[in-house]
């Protein structure tokens, strides 16, 4: 799945140890555009090469990032993990006007047939 839109944060890093041995995690705020209504997603990338290389966007960047969405139950409660396998520059963004925020797609324009509503009766 792809999601678009511009970095909004980038939380701290998070390092532990398991039983597979060291690993590393970055979380990141994405504001998307695909609705008249902003959404804010948090993801996740995994493993050193992946944290190095959110390094490399700036909050406030639009980006394309794909992602993997997945759930899983423990103790009774289920816990949904958004994870970003590629993260890409978005572009074509800068057609927008310059009121709309970046990753915001435009709405389409109200068109009427002049001809609508000539039979309509008042009641």
């Amino acid at each position: 799945m792809e999601l678009r839109g511009i970095i909004l944060e980038k939380l701290p890093v998070f390092k532990g140890t398991g039983a597979r041995g060291d690993w590393v995690k970055q979380e990141f705020i994405l504001e998307t555009g695909e609705s008249a209504y902003p959404r804010k997603v948090c993801i996740s990338v995994f493993g050193e090469d992946r944290v190095k290389e959110l390094d490399a966007f700036a909050t406030g960047q639009p980006v394309k990032v794909s992602v993997n969405i997945e759930s899983r139950e423990y103790n009774g409660r289920w816990y949904t993990d958004v994870r970003a396998w590629r993260l890409e520059k978005e572009t074509g963004v800068a057609n927008q006007p310059p009121d709309m925020p970046a990753g915001m797609i435009p709405p389409e324009p109200i068109v009427q047939d002049p001809d609508e509503g000539a039979d309509d009766l008042p009641f």
